[in-house]
């Protein structure tokens, strides 16, 4: 039987984990039973299935405001769906393609909105960025979000593109949801984007004619083409009707000639002419005229649309007031793809309410797109046009200058959301402006900064590359240190390792060594955190050096002990012993009662597992006397959870049950899911050895469900091995192999050769006992391999599976 030791906690007062507010649902709400966990369920007391746990998805964007024409394009559309629907083996796919500005993301929106009612599933929306200015958004990225979207805790996220892109079929088999594919630049950006079973339609927009894959996936193109004449004139006349009822359609047809009949330029040129009505039309039409020969002689290309596009911008930029103006090429150099008014007001150094109202105008030109209450982006030729601008208009100095306002901005707005993330975390100081201030709001608290974050994520990543780019090197390294302890507590890996490794590069430009370590100990645990614990182990010792070299010896401490959690999870225990005891000794020396009472109790983990339970007890009672005193409940709950392992090691299972349920109401009290979930896998075992086994498997259920949410991998497979365990009691053999089974698989994935040995033991004795002796003998041999370690732990399982693989077949009740 494994008990999974690790402490959940290394730093004074540092929460661990996510908490009620960010999990959604009780404790005993389904496990949701896709791909993700083999298909298993858990049984209610009746022996009946949990329902599957579904996620309705509704990311469409809003539809086009007086959307006209294209009549027989949606038509063909309405056919495509209707004939794949009833004949197709494979997902619909349809790109439909054009030159930029044609419509293409309108077209897309408006007939998903027409059909809404065919998807009850939902859609999935993304915008590739595919000719943005910036780096298009690769399908890692993208599966990470949709996976995200689709329920996929973070941490159960493969890190692997081949194994996202399996999840995210097995997510969308058996379910009817649109997927829109905004902006992309090849076949090779969507390939893996696309479900594997039918059911789901997938809408891809490009300006590329994605010929392979019409070719090698057998999408439908529909080419999307300048508006005929007279659909173009009917767009200008909707747009203006309310202004200019009476206009010569010799003159609206002109118009859209000189817009050459794409809708981004008609709408943004019928704008201009609504907002000023008693200029004559043939005024407005000259005026486009001499801007497009301006334009015309400045271009070096032959794309005739494109630069009839640009004049359009032009004309309506030139007419902007200088503020609007200033403020459109400005944004021009935000780093992200949308933004909301207060990143406007630091680019622009002006007053919020300015911002809005200058942003309004910015709107209402169509020069911008605002995509909620707050929050804007570019068209991506607009948002090429405004960096022309600002490159062409502003000093360089300025450009700098209102960049790292910027950046400044979204660094303090972090530090700001890490204080009501995660209290107790340890704050970086945070590199200033020289002449000037940065406004920084003050979230209320964890909802309102949690939901922050999750709209910026895409931007703080952005920005820590931007700041890179600009030599900005403090900023780059300085927000992804702020930003890890959000990362850890989330497990959002790919941000965490994008932006690390930007960090590294950047803080060895400077010539802070402190930095330097705590980069180094970011990316020592997210190699731990994401079960990679050799790399962890390393780049802990990588920090442990720089701040034994520089002095730094709280540093020193937190490094010792990151090493020796690393090595305790991995079942290294004398070596992380050794860790643990140095922690303990320089904490000591420090005067620092916080990391003497981590390091007391981290002790007492290891002692435990080395079978030394006198000395685990009494460093134990230390710890929590310690704890206690310190006023620090969460350790104090981690401690009790230790006396409930040292107490059913000594068999001592009534004493074990009253101090995990103590550890229990903690966990509850402080609203801390990671602890509560881990604990209660130690309560189901305490069960199973006091004879209540249905009790025991309603107690790892939650558990399971918790470290779903969570997105702890390795604990939802404890808590599948310790299921095992519980219906094997109730002689449901068959169950119990599913489960020891499927929680070998994760800890054979994750490289975890202790718990694999465990949960392989568990299995191969579930397989004797149902006659399978032969099948239970491949399973001990792998145990047998995998127990590389050597302790009295180890030693006593080894035995044990020699014993099994020479002994009888077992009986139930043996």
């Amino acid at each position: 039987m494994m008990s999974g030791t690790e402490p959940g906690a290394d730093i004074p007062s540092e929460r661990q984990g996510a908490t009620r507010s960010e999990l959604s649902g009780r404790a005993g709400d389904v496990v949701q039973a896709r791909d993700v966990s083999g298909g298993i369920h858990f049984h209610d007391k009746n022996d009946n299935a949990s329902p599957r746990e579904k996620v309705i998805l509704r990311q469409l964007p809003g539809d086009v405001r007086d959307f006209v024409n294209r009549t027989e394009e949606l038509g063909r559309l309405d056919a495509i769906l209707a004939e794949d629907t009833k004949s197709s083996r494979f997902s619909t796919v349809c790109a439909i393609v054009g030159t930029a500005g044609v419509g293409k993301t309108s077209f897309a929106v408006h007939w998903a909105h027409r059909m809404l009612g065919h998807f009850p599933d939902g859609q999935l929306y993304i915008n590739l960025r595919g000719y943005d200015p910036d780096p298009l958004v690769t399908p890692d990225q993208a599966l990470e979000r949709f996976l995200a979207a689709l329920g996929v805790p973070s941490a159960a996220i493969p890190a692997e593109l081949e194994s996202r892109a399996g999840l995210y079929r097995s997510c969308l088999a058996g379910r009817r949801i649109l997927v829109i594919l905004d902006n992309a630049f090849s076949a090779a950006q969507v390939r893996p984007l696309l479900p594997g079973t039918p059911g789901c339609l997938v809408l891809v927009t490009s300006r590329d004619r994605l010929s392979g894959l019409v070719a090698r996936d057998g999408a439908r193109r529909l080419s999307l083409r300048m508006l005929e004449e007279p659909e173009a004139i009917s767009l200008v006349r909707s747009l203006v009707r309310d202004h200019r009822p009476a206009e010569v359609s010799e003159e609206v047809a002109e118009l859209s000639q000189l817009c050459a009949r794409l809708p981004l330029a008609l709408r943004i040129a019928a704008e201009r002419a609504a907002r000023r009505p008693l200029t004559p039309l043939r005024e407005l039409i000259d005026e486009l005229r001499d801007e497009s020969a301006l334009w015309d002689a400045l271009s070096v290309g032959d794309d005739e649309e494109s630069d009839a596009v640009r004049g359009v911008f032009a004309w309506s930029y030139r007419a902007l007031s200088e503020s609007a103006g200033q403020l459109f090429r400005l944004l021009g150099l935000h780093p992200g793809p949308e933004f909301s008014s207060q990143v406007a007001a630091e680019l622009a150094e002006i007053p919020l309410n300015r911002a809005r109202r200058l942003l309004d105008d910015l709107v209402g030109a169509h020069l911008l797109e605002q995509q909620s209450s707050d929050r804007y982006q570019f068209h991506d030729l607009l948002r090429a046009y405004a960096v022309d601008q600002v490159r062409h208009e502003e000093d360089p100095g300025a450009q700098e200058k209102a960049l790292q306002r910027v950046l400044l901005w979204y660094l303090r707005q972090a530090d700001s959301a890490l204080s009501r993330i995660a209290p107790g975390a340890a704050r970086v100081p945070l590199a200033t402006m020289a002449g000037g201030t940065t406004r920084t709001s003050v979230f209320a608290g964890y909802t309102e900064a949690i939901q922050w974050y999750g709209r910026e994520r895409a931007n703080l990543v952005a920005a820590v590359r931007s700041a890179m780019e600009a030599r900005f090197h403090d900023i780059a390294w300085q927000l992804p240190a702020t930003l890890y302890r959000i990362y850890a507590k989330l497990n959002h890996f790919d941000d965490w390792r994008t932006t690390s490794e930007v960090a590294f590069a950047a803080v060895r430009e400077t010539d802070d060594r402190a930095g330097l370590a705590l980069i180094l100990e970011s990316l020592a645990k997210m190699h731990t955190q994401s079960h990679r614990l050799d790399e962890g182990i390393a780049l802990h010792q990588e920090a442990l050096a720089v701040r034994r070299e520089i002095g730094d010896h709280l540093g020193e401490v937190s490094s010792l002990n990151g090493t020796g959690l690393a090595l305790l999870r991995a079942h290294r225990l004398t070596e992380a012993r050794s860790f643990f005891e140095e922690t303990y000794a320089l904490a000591v020396q420090l005067g620092s009662r916080g990391w003497e009472a981590v390091a007391t109790n981290c002790l007492a983990y290891v002692h435990m597992e080395l079978g030394e339970l006198e000395e685990a007890d009494s460093l134990h009672r230390r710890a929590l006397e310690l704890h206690r005193e310190l006023g620090d409940r969460e350790a104090e709950g981690d401690a009790l959870r230790c006396a409930s392992l040292i107490r059913r090691s000594a068999g001592d299972a009534e004493g074990a049950l009253a101090a995990i349920e103590s550890a229990l109401v903690i966990a509850q009290e402080v609203d801390n899911h990671a602890f509560e979930g881990f604990w209660l896998i130690d309560l189901g075992r305490v069960q199973i050895v006091l004879g209540r086994p249905e009790e025991a498997i309603d107690s790892l259920h939650r558990a399971a469900v918790l470290h779903r949410r969570i997105g702890d991998r390795s604990r939802e497979a404890l808590s599948w091995d310790a299921t095992g365990e519980a219906y094997r009691e109730l002689g449901r053999r068959q169950e119990a192999i599913d489960f020891h089974r499927r929680a070998a698989a994760v800890f054979r994935e994750l490289g975890d050769r202790w718990l694999l040995a465990g949960s392989l033991t568990n299995l191969a004795v579930a397989l004797k006992e149902d006659g399978r002796a032969d099948e239970a003998d491949t399973y001990l041999r792998e145990a047998e391999n995998a127990l590389v370690f050597d302790d009295p732990a180890a030693r006593r399982l080894r035995e044990r599976v020699r014993s099994l693989m020479s002994g009888p077949r077992l009986s139930s009740q043996e």
